[in-house]
């Protein structure tokens, strides 16, 4: 005899609440249940079409989409297809093997003091991943190559704060990477899988094969792109700080140089003279913080003093 569910019993089985099963019903992914006199009963064709759905709204896909896929489905266009490219998208993008570190063994890291603040940031960047059940003594990391970066830099003087600041302006940059290298091969490789929506099986099979056909190209291009830029600008920098006109590191407290625009030295020449450029530059620099500084108080004049 087949498995029969009342709706609650489904939704204890599914993992669904029962207002989540009867908004599906309400959408049409999920059939109605049978009738029988006063009661509405669930099969196992029900159970499955919950984890579908599970499954695929943790694959990142929306209900409306999901809809689609399961139309499909059920007329026979088949997703198998589909979920091999789902699975091959979000399959690993590296050959890199995660690892696990004690929380012991990551503060040696980084100089043997603990920093709550650095694991909680680095929690955040998913830098470190908490592990349940282990009372924050152990965490995995997703990217092992990512931490020793971390831990190189540190080393070499640069704050914590100094490096997840980075770390975040860098991710910014390199998902506009991503996002361009995406567009750009749906643009010239992958339109042609995705006329139909959803996309046949035979399509979407074919799709899976060229995701990995160009998986590694998107990091090939940056790796070479990046090496080329570092080289141009690396040899630059230096050239920059070595020349004898370069001038001279200085303290926080010190004045440090500020460069002006040629045109506007051109005509402060004009006006002035070459041998008074600088005169004239301090000069007007005193004046107009002066200007500011009268500005300022005039805006928020200091409280008045109490005359008895």
């Amino acid at each position: 005899m087949r498995p029969e569910y009342r709706i609650e019993d489904l939704a204890h089985h599914s993992g669904a609440t029962v207002r989540t099963i009867r908004a599906y019903q309400d959408r049409g992914l999920l059939p109605r249940p049978e009738r029988r006199g006063r009661s509405n009963v669930y099969g196992e064709s029900h159970l499955a079409r919950l984890r579908q759905i599970a499954d695929l709204l943790d694959r990142g896909y929306t209900l409306a989409s999901i809809k689609e896929l399961l139309e499909a489905w059920d007329t026979g266009r088949g997703l198998g297809g589909v979920l091999g490219l789902v699975a091959e998208v979000q399959g690993p993008w590296t050959d890199e093997e995660a690892a696990r570190i004690t929380r012991a063994e990551l503060d040696a890291r980084f100089g043997g003091t603990p920093d709550e603040d650095a694991v909680r940031e680095a929690v955040e960047l998913g830098v470190l991943e908490r592990l349940p059940g282990r009372d924050a003594e152990e965490y995995l990391v997703p990217s092992p190559q990512e931490l020793a970066v971390a831990v190189e830099l540190y080393a070499a003087g640069v704050p914590l704060s100094a490096i997840t600041g980075h770390l975040r302006e860098l991710r910014e940059q390199v998902e506009h990477i991503a996002g361009r290298f995406l567009e750009f091969t749906t643009e010239y490789v992958f339109a042609r899988y995705l006329e139909h929506r959803p996309p046949t099986d035979s399509d979407a099979a074919e799709a899976a094969t060229m995701v990995r056909r160009l998986r590694p190209l998107a990091q090939q291009t940056v790796d070479a792109e990046l090496a080329r830029a570092m080289r141009i600008l690396a040899t630059r920098h230096l050239q920059i700080h070595l020349s004898p006109e370069a001038p001279p590191p200085v303290k926080d407290d010190e004045s440090r140089p500020v460069r002006i625009p040629a045109g506007t030295v051109r005509a402060v020449q004009a006006l002035v003279g070459a041998e008074n450029v600088a005169a004239f530059v301090t000069a007007a620099t005193e004046r107009e913080v002066h200007k500011r500084t009268l500005d300022a108080l005039a805006t928020n004049p200091p409280d008045a003093p109490t005359v008895h």
